[in-house]
């Protein structure tokens, strides 16, 4: 049997000879140790359409076509565009005034199934992503564990900023940690315009040097 971690989403086997047939049991994830309970007769036998999802991420991933979950029906190429996931209305009010007077065409998303389904169909430039959006712990975030499993050239056309209580803003280690381009206490929206102008400024001076290091060495 196949087991996933929701914790750090580490996926591992168990021999079928020692799983206990058709009742629950728990178990330890080998790398964070986090508890995993397993209902062994759900386990039991794959769904119609292939094999039970474990999580979030996999389950839209794995989804089908569907023109609804585009965020926009047309953009212009060149178009800087931003996805608020904020549960708040009132903050949500102070992102979306910020962004659009940045220059970005905002939308929101109402849940995090929503906010991964507009991500399938457009790379946004910027992502501004509350820790605790759609879940108690941070660790389990939905949105940052689909943007952690994009690849780097994909991410890298993503500025990701996360809102939190618990990191003072622009703590440059704080974002490394948690794979972001910015972390912003939230007791400092007040100022989000001016931050996000700053942060997504170093970010664009920094890339540029990056691209054109590349460039010189005929990397690109």
């Amino acid at each position: 049997m196949e087991v996933n971690c929701n914790n750090c989403n580490t996926r591992f086997n168990i021999p079928d000879e020692k799983v206990p047939k058709g009742k629950a049991f728990a178990l330890a994830c080998p790398k964070c140790k986090e508890k995993i309970v397993v209902n062994a007769q759900e386990n039991a036998a794959p769904a119609a359409g292939g094999a039970k999802k474990n999580n979030l991420v996999e389950e839209v991933s794995a989804g089908q076509y569907n023109a609804s979950d585009r965020p926009f029906d047309f953009v212009e190429e060149g178009t800087l565009t931003a996805l608020l996931c904020e549960p708040d209305p009132q903050i949500r009010g102070l992102l979306r005034k910020a962004t659009e007077r940045l220059g970005f065409v905002t939308t929101d998303a109402s849940s995090a199934r929503d906010a991964l389904k507009q991500m399938r169909f457009h790379t946004f430039s910027i992502i501004v992503l509350n820790e605790l959006f759609e879940t108690d712990n941070p660790e389990n975030n939905h949105v940052l564990k689909y943007l952690g499993r994009q690849d780097i050239s994909s991410r890298r056309q993503m500025f990701v900023a996360l809102l939190t209580t618990k990191h003072r803003t622009m703590d440059n280690m704080a974002a490394f940690t948690k794979s972001v381009n910015v972390v912003i206490n939230i007791k400092n929206l007040n100022e989000i315009e001016k931050i996000l102008h700053a942060a997504i400024s170093e970010h664009n001076t920094f890339y540029k040097v990056f691209v054109d290091s590349l460039k010189k060495l005929d990397r690109i």
